[in-house]
């Protein structure tokens, strides 16, 4: 039963109808879109809006007054705070849904296509998952001092957070302990952000310096990892500066593919999958789509480090990667060389946001590509195509919109087929969808 409360506005109520990519509830209201955050389908909420425009709104659920049935209770108690994550409230068997469907909203309204098999959904774990973390750091007297964490909704401000429920227990434990630690320091205000990467044998703290530090930091902060098992990197500039504090000697940051008996390095600056387990299944799907065979010359574009080229180079096929830092093909290299597949694998730099056929030609015969570009996708690259094409194109993306995009031209302008298409979910509890095709030539 609702009071009368005339001296209070009444608080506007809707059904929400859908979900959009952000995992935004989606209702009609009064002739307009409303955008509802923390609502699901099919439920009724009170809703307060924070953005008004012509033919739509911005809003946030203040109420729920009949609850989906795929609703749970959200595991972090900084839900609805931090902006991290914005599906806990969204049971695990709903988040895939959702974003399967926004993979397949994208394929019929970008590129008018649909994929001839919906893969299975690839998923894992729901938390502790994320090994790489970009923490920001700031000092803020009238919250008592210094936050770590990621940024609020909405907001430049630090969520005032002690944990985190995706980052290992391990790392989250030391949310707190890094609060302290930095307000100890003579620079807490010169301390912008701290890079986290964790890998089989040790986890690494990237500390961003704007200022030297005094005998006394020092100390501080070797105390401080020889008390957790950590390694300290500090980084007084770009990323290129960065460099091991302490312990100088550690275990070099690595992960194990075990299907392929693969073992890869890398440097804390330098991009990885953020979720190892998802990435071993992404990858097994993957090398199964592809198949690569023993005399094949098969491309591995947007390489990096050489996550893709080393499983292909395992099955005998030649791989081929190419990378547009030079930093990555360096360390793709060297990781073909710590797993004896040197022999079995070459790689180049090059701009692939500016391929050209030329530039493609100077590759020689490809018989099959992986490509696995970033957010922008590799529109040049498939544009570039020509009549001796790769027959086989397994594209592994992280961006919905590009992938089908890309898809338009590959289908109707270099008549290949989309022959299946799912997601993986490689950041649960968040609305980032990534997914893995299969593009076939006729």
């Amino acid at each position: 039963m609702r009071l009368p409360f005339p001296d209070l506005p009444e608080m506007p109520v809707t059904i929400i109808e859908s979900l959009d990519h952000e995992c935004r509830g989606v209702a009609r209201h009064e002739g307009k879109a409303i955008f509802v955050e923390g609502a699901l389908p099919r439920e009724r909420v009170v809703f307060a809006s924070y953005r008004r425009k012509p033919n739509y709104e911005l809003a946030t659920a203040s109420q729920v007054l009949t609850a989906s049935a795929l609703r749970v209770e959200p595991r972090c108690k900084h839900f609805g705070i931090c902006g991290g994550c914005s599906m806990q409230h969204l049971d695990a068997s709903g988040q895939m849904a959702v974003k399967q469907r926004v993979l397949e909203d994208a394929f019929r309204h970008i590129a008018r296509l649909r994929p001839e098999v919906i893969y299975p959904a690839i998923h894992g774990p729901g938390w502790g998952y994320r090994s790489r973390a970009r923490l920001s750091v700031r000092l803020v007297p009238k919250k008592g001092g210094v936050l770590v964490g990621f940024h609020e909704k909405r907001s430049s401000y630090i969520a005032d957070m002690d944990s985190c429920e995706v980052l290992p227990p391990a790392v989250s434990a030391l949310l707190p302990l890094l609060r302290r630690l930095i307000g100890a320091l003579s620079i807490p205000d010169r301390l912008p952000q701290i890079e986290v990467a964790v890998g089989d044998a040790v986890t690494v703290l990237v500390l961003r310096i704007l200022q030297a530090l005094t005998p006394a930091d020092e100390a501080l902060l070797r105390t401080f990892a020889d008390a957790h098992g950590i390694q300290i990197w500090l980084q007084p500039s770009g990323p290129e500066t960065a460099r091991p504090f302490h312990p100088i000697e550690a275990p070099p940051l690595g992960y194990a593919l075990p299907d392929f008996g693969l073992r890869l390095e890398f440097c804390p600056n330098e991009f990885t999958q953020v979720n190892h387990g998802i990435n071993r299944m992404l990858l097994r799907r993957a090398m199964h789509l592809l198949q690569p065979q023993p005399g094949e010359r098969v491309g591995d574009l947007f390489c990096g480090l050489g996550n893709f080229t080393l499983p292909i180079a395992c099955s005998g096929a030649f791989a081929f990667g190419v990378e547009g830092s030079q930093i990555l093909v360096r360390r793709a290299g060297e990781n073909a060389a710590l797993n004896g597949l040197s022999g079995l694998t070459s790689f180049a730099v090059a701009n692939l946001f500016e391929a050209t056929p030329d530039l493609l030609a100077g590759w020689g015969r490809l018989d099959k590509w992986l490509v696995d570009p970033p957010r922008e996708g590799a529109i040049e690259l498939v544009k570039a195509i020509g009549a001796d094409g790769p027959r086989r194109i397994v594209y592994v993306s992280c961006n919905p919109a590009t992938l089908a995009r890309d898809a338009a031209v590959l289908v109707n302008e270099k008549n290949y087929r989309l022959c299946g298409a799912g997601i993986a979910n490689m950041f649960p509890q968040t609305s980032h969808v990534e997914s893995i095709a299969l593009f076939e030539r006729e």
